[in-house]
């Protein structure tokens, strides 16, 4: 059983729980490629990094759309212990359909890694300059978000 979420706080509370998220991009042979990223959040807008070359790059290049998966720990239930269809994995997940612009603007990056940063770690950082111009930055845009629980009672 899955319930829909609608109420933002919960989404962006789900999202701000999750420690990393799962990134879909499509390749240049419009194959299917799944990664997981380390992000940061902030009013709409997920940050995400990278080195400057790659294949998650070259996905880029190629269509600049993506699909951001986050989801809380599972955590296995059942109805009766003896009926296989009566388990389920209780959970809440959210997905975000995305378009990436890359931030090139030095000032607009620090800020962004700090974003990203400040989702694992409360301290304040600095950033060399050859740093800032070697890491790529991604601002994936959310375009549409669904939010569901799994495993949840019907209301």
């Amino acid at each position: 059983m899955k319930t829909i979420i609608e109420d933002k706080e919960q989404i962006e509370e789900i999202i701000q729980s999750c420690e990393f998220c799962s990134v879909g991009l499509i390749d240049e042979n419009n194959n299917p490629y799944v990664i997981p990223m380390n992000f940061g959040y902030k009013k709409g807008v997920i940050y995400l990094h990278s080195g400057p070359e790659g294949k998650k790059i070259e996905c880029l290049k190629h269509n600049k759309q993506i699909c951001i998966s986050f989801c809380l720990p599972n955590r296995l239930a059942y109805i009766n212990q003896e009926v296989a269809c009566s388990y389920t994995m209780k959970s809440k997940s959210v997905m975000a359909d995305c378009i990436v612009t890359f931030v090139d603007e030095l000032e607009e990056k620090e800020s962004a890694l700090n974003i990203l940063m400040k989702h694992y770690s409360q301290g304040e950082f600095k950033y060399s300059l050859p740093a800032l111009k070697n890491v790529k930055v991604w601002k994936a845009e959310i375009q549409s978000i669904t939010c569901r629980e799994f495993g949840a009672k019907h209301k």
